[in-house]
């Protein structure tokens, strides 16, 4: 059994500075220091997949970063280890711990998920070790996910028996509060529904002049945005839909003097609705958050979301952004790309036409050229 410092500062002298996740209670003693611990950032994530994608957003940005779970959340975090951190070449070190154990007494739930962790892992093409109970082995453990960073720029996991860690003596910091005030909506729906395209075409443009990355949700944002320019600052999200908010929030803790747009879907942002409440939370205030909404899954042939009963722009203040617009002219773009005085998130809800377009082309870029290039140009 190791402290939890030893890990922890260990792994912080290699640049692991960045760690999201969700608790389980073997992982209780290394988590809390993690929290209390001044020199690493953590963040609470709404569930396991969201911790994946943020700590993959960090990693795009230049910092080595762990996503820590419980093996039975290690489903909901299938997709971005399989679309995201693998498609786009994207390291970070998972810590994943074993419930379930066979042999150990546990509860129902977990018999299942502990049988087969380690062959899930395996199946998912995820290298792993046990997660270091001797204080000495701790370099050479994190030597060799070094090495397969490296050489393949892919995530390589520990996974954490009961009693691997134990507490220090440490004081819990107090709990994240947000901003205790009623956000005012600017704004009103369109008279007429403008296309993507418009809202698109304009913040590519007035984001020129701007230090910003425009990351794009998964469907036909990111294919309507390569087709008006394919530049060195654009991302493509393929595949983890709904994690494009929860990546991009990665990016901007880590890189704070960055404006990070998020080019989100209401199909896309219900799937995945926590992430508003971790974003909110946590209130970077270089954030710009647009969700183009045109009520219908688009690239899958125009079903039909329920986002038609529901008001994002009433859910994104109630989840803590500090500036909620309803966009209905790109004339709001302006403010949204460079007014640096308000403070927290912005969040701008813009009703878009339903085209039902299929002719928009898939980018030629592959992901990892896409992930190593908008890496180079943050850097």
């Amino acid at each position: 059994m190791i402290l939890a410092s030893d890990f922890v500062d260990t792994a912080c002298n290699a640049n692991y500075k960045f760690y999201a996740g969700v608790p389980c209670s073997f992982l209780t003693p290394f988590i809390n220091y993690v929290i209390a611990n001044k020199n690493t950032t953590y963040v609470s994530a709404a569930n396991e997949g969201d911790a994946v994608a943020m700590a993959a957003g960090a990693s795009l940005g230049g910092i080595r970063s762990i996503a820590m779970m419980q093996n039975s959340g290690l489903g909901n975090a299938i997709s971005p280890l399989t679309s995201l951190t693998h498609t786009f070449n994207l390291p970070i070190l998972l810590i994943c711990t074993l419930r379930g154990e066979p042999g150990l007494n546990d509860e129902p739930q977990h018999e299942l998920m502990g049988e087969i962790t380690c062959d899930l892992l395996e199946k998912i093409k995820i290298p792993w070790e046990i997660f270091p109970t001797n204080k000495n082995d701790i370099p050479s453990v994190l030597d060799r996910a070094e090495s397969y960073f490296k050489n393949n720029s892919r995530p390589y996991a520990l996974v954490m028996k009961k009693g691997s860690c134990q507490s220090d003596k440490i004081r819990l910091p107090t709990p994240i509060t947000g901003l205790k005030k009623t956000t005012e909506i600017k704004g009103s729906e369109p008279s007429e529904r403008p296309t993507r395209l418009d809202i698109l075409k304009a913040i590519t443009e007035k984001s020129k002049q701007a230090n910003a990355v425009i990351l794009a949700s998964t469907g036909y944002a990111g294919r309507e945005l390569y087709k008006i320019k394919d530049d060195n600052n654009h991302f493509y999200m393929v595949g983890s839909m709904g994690c494009i908010s929860s990546f991009g929030l990665g990016l901007a803790l880590v890189k704070p003097d960055l404006k990070v747009i998020l080019i989100d879907g209401d199909g896309a942002a219900l799937m995945r609705l926590g992430n508003l409440t971790t974003i909110g939370a946590y209130s970077p205030p270089n954030i710009i958050h647009f969700l183009l909404d045109n009520e219908i899954h688009e690239s899958t042939g125009g079903q039909h979301t329920v986002s038609q009963s529901i008001d994002f722009a009433q859910i994104a203040a109630a989840c803590g952004y500090q500036n909620v617009t309803r966009l209905s002219d790109v004339e709001f773009l302006d403010e949204a790309v460079f007014e640096d005085k308000q403070k927290g998130p912005k969040f701008y809800h813009c009703k878009t036409r339903g085209e039902k377009d299929s002719s928009l082309p898939r980018p030629t870029i592959s992901p990892k050229d896409v992930a190593k290039r908008l890496k180079e140009y943050i850097a």
